[in-house]
């Protein structure tokens, strides 16, 4: 009898059972998808840490003898001992250490340390790559919490998934409350009623979970690829191979099962806290428990604007999933299109726009001074290129008060300007400096520029300082910062104060030369030749370990001329030298394309959330289509007009689709506000870039699935007559 009833019903009720196959069938695809997605990108993260800095867990140091290996081996929970060649010389072994259970390494690896006397300074773990597996040193009390907040909105996310599921369950189920109450009324027990249910759940979802989480699946490997593709010129990554873990399958499967076997449950509980009687006087509609006006609704569209109000009222736990899911989906896409653009608009500012008159092809030389780069003619007679060969280094000069400028005395003095500074009784000032030494031609065609005839002994001051006081560091406006009467400069080693040199100043300019380089704040900086370098290296030293080659094309800058230098100058280093290299056009391309793989990541979360709403909002509108049955019958027995109900939809559908912009659009202006203030970007720069015709498609693609839902929902109610309509439910 059981099963004829379930048959029936199914039958009878297509609506009802539709929604729930699309919704067990939307969750579980999605659930799987993200699942899978988030799997497969924290193994992308672990081994990008892998490949970066190794797959040790643990390490010990100190004088050991290759026995040490054997011996930690032997210890309990150790997977694998191995000497690190490149870190260990001969007198120290650096070992590398896994561990079986790599939950204890806080715990094993100290006893090990002991055991074999190695002090705590000689110990170190792989914090990084612990932290993936959510493994954090006990004593830390500030530990990193970013996987911890990727599970987190995971979860999130899958309980909006699950919601769906129950949303969809508890509408259908809750119309049946009468039906329920009949058969209970005629001797069906609770638990009868309830294996009805469940039977009746199983057959609608087990197969739509199933296919489903086979869909999500498939669609996260070609979720990985898209990727891959996308993210193929980046840089310093590696490709993604697609995972999959048999316990996400099981998860998934079980995560829906049980949500349904959970819904289907509840009504038979609540059914059996109902005496019979009770059970046939539900009629299956919702009231607000105490009526509620709505004078804006009422307002602006009338009595079917209240009408729809008193609705929205009723029904809003129902609609609370989707509403959040809208209004997360909204924000977050906003917020990210908005954080973008001003991320975008600050890097041209600090890096692309500003430097690409200084540079098109950039070489770091690792770990050679400029004196022994020998390619340095070659890398000068490069055609149709200017190059400069430059290093840099750190020195103290001193100022007399009396040679601060009067613009700066006018500020208050250095201190106003720079805060804490090193000055002595006598009013002397140290001053740090940067000292960027150039090969001679380079030198000779900077003086050239600057209408200074050039000399081989000497330096050229770049006599500027930031006005922090009227300036911003975005649009930074600049002072004198000597008096320029000063002849020579008195240079000091940075960490031997007592060993100094005087420089002839040859000339004060405020405009430095074309390099790719950003000064630091309140720093004097001085530009001098090799020759000049030479003379002084012993005494003041502090070079930094790398020389810089800057290449500025002098005809074609497009892509292919570019990558023509680029090539040329490789070739002349290659063998010779450790060196990287950048391309000014590929690099902005390459920039373009993480921001683009960025977007993609998160606008994909944000689509999803927004399909989690909608598919919310289908399951709503479907699964209540037999009480507002009942619900606009009574209205259209009193006189309302189709015309009239039709309004009605369209009222809550602009409600439920307008609530999140409403919600949105004042946060995003808040979170916009701040981060043109904290930048100190002009607001106009902003409204030129303002990502609007993108937020008002995907407003309009809300408002269009959200009327798509109603409109469907609405035309099943249209079609229903009225005498049918207003009487009770019977068993089928």
């Amino acid at each position: 009898m059981w099963k004829d009833y379930s048959i029936g019903f199914l039958r009878k009720y297509r609506a009802a059972s539709l929604s729930v196959l699309a919704a067990a069938f939307i969750s579980a695809l999605f659930l799987s998808l993200l699942c899978s997605l988030s799997y497969n990108l924290w193994k992308y993260e672990v081994e990008s840490v892998t490949l970066e800095e190794g797959s040790w867990q643990g390490r010990i140091s100190g004088v050991f003898d290759e026995s040490i290996v054997s011996a930690i081996q032997n210890f309990a929970n150790v997977k694998t001992v191995q000497i690190n060649t490149e870190l260990s010389d001969e007198e120290h072994l650096v070992i590398d250490i896994c561990f079986q259970n790599i939950r204890t390494i806080y715990q094993d690896l100290p006893l090990i340390a002991e055991h074999f006397d190695v002090g705590d300074n000689s110990v170190s773990y792989h914090e990084l790559l612990l932290s993936r597996y959510l493994i954090h040193d006990p004593q830390d009390t500030d530990p990193p919490l970013l996987m911890a907040f990727y599970l987190a909105v995971l979860l999130i996310a899958s309980v909006s998934l699950i919601l769906i599921i129950h949303n969809s369950f508890a509408v259908s189920m809750k119309a049946r409350i009468h039906q329920l109450g009949i058969l209970s009324s005629i001797g069906a027990t609770p638990g009868q009623i309830r294996a009805c249910l469940l039977q009746e759940a199983a057959a609608l979802c087990i197969l739509p979970i199933l296919l489903g989480t086979v869909a999500g699946i498939a669609l996260s490997f070609g979720t990985i690829r898209l990727i891959n593709a996308l993210a193929k010129g980046i840089s310093g990554r590696h490709e993604a191979v697609f995972a999959y873990h048999p316990i996400l399958f099981v998860i998934t499967i079980l995560s829906a099962i049980l949500t349904v076997y959970v819904s289907a449950w509840l009504p038979a509980r609540k059914l059996s806290k109902l005496t019979p009687l009770a059970a046939i006087q539900n009629i299956g509609e919702t009231h607000p428990k105490k009526r509620k006006k709505s004078p804006f609704l009422s307002r602006i569209f009338g009595v079917e604007g209240e009408l729809a109000g008193a609705t929205l009222k009723a029904q809003k736990k129902a609609l609370r999933t989707s509403t959040l899911s809208l209004t997360l989906s909204f924000l977050g896409f906003t917020l990210m299109l908005c954080f973008f653009t001003l991320s975008g608009i600050s890097t041209n500012h600090t890096y692309f726009e500003r430097y690409q008159n200084a540079w098109d092809v950039m070489v770091t030389v690792k770990d050679t001074d400029i004196e022994s780069f020998e390619e340095a003619e070659d890398i000068l007679q490069l055609k149709n290129a200017d190059s400069v060969i430059y290093q840099k280094a750190a020195a103290q000069c001193t100022v007399p008060e009396s040679g601060i400028s009067n613009e700066l005395h006018q500020l208050g003095g250095l201190e106003s300007i720079a805060g804490s500074v090193d000055r002595t009784a006598e009013g002397i000032y140290s001053i740090q400096s940067t000292i960027i030494i150039m090969d001679d031609s380079g030198f000779k065609e900077y003086c050239k520029k600057i209408g200074i005839k050039p000399e081989e002994t000497g330096c050229i001051v770049l006599n500027r300082i930031w006005d922090s006081i009227n300036s911003n560091f975005r649009y930074k406006e600049y002072i004198p910062f000597l008096t320029e009467e000063q002849n020579t400069i008195l240079l000091q080693n940075m960490e031997q104060r007592q060993n100094t040199v005087e420089i002839p100043v040859l000339a004060y300019t405020q405009e430095p030369p074309v390099l790719r380089e950003e000064y630091e704040n309140y720093t004097l900086v001085q530009f001098i030749p090799l020759s000049t370098w030479r003379q002084v290296e012993k005494v003041i030293g502090n070079t930094e370990p790398d020389t810089y080659i800057r290449i500025l094309a002098e005809k074609s800058r497009e892509l292919s001329a570019l990558n023509v230098l680029e090539t040329e100058a490789a070739d002349i280093m290659e063998g010779n030298y450790t060196f990287e290299i950048e391309n000014r056009i590929q690099e902005k391309i390459r920039n373009d394309a993480m921001l683009n793989g960025y977007k993609l990541i998160i606008g994909a979360l944000c689509v999803l959330l927004a399909i989690i709403g909608i598919a919310n909002i289908f399951s709503y509108t479907l699964g209540f289509i037999q009480q507002r049955k009942r619900e606009f019958a009574r209205y259209m027995s009193i006189g309302m007009t189709p015309e009239s109900m039709k309004k009605m939809f369209c009222i809550e559908a602009l409600v439920i689709a307008g609530r999140p912009v409403l919600i949105t659009l004042p946060l995003t202006l808040l979170f916009v506000g701040f981060m043109i203030t904290a930048s100190y970007l002009n607001p106009m720069e902003f409204l030129k870039a303002a990502p609007i015709m993108p937020i008002v498609i995907f407003i309009l693609v809300i408002f269009g699935f959200v009327a798509l839902a109603y409109y469907i929902g609405g035309r099943k109610i249209m079609k229903c007559n009225l005498i049918e309509a207003l009487q009770r439910d019977h068993i089928l």
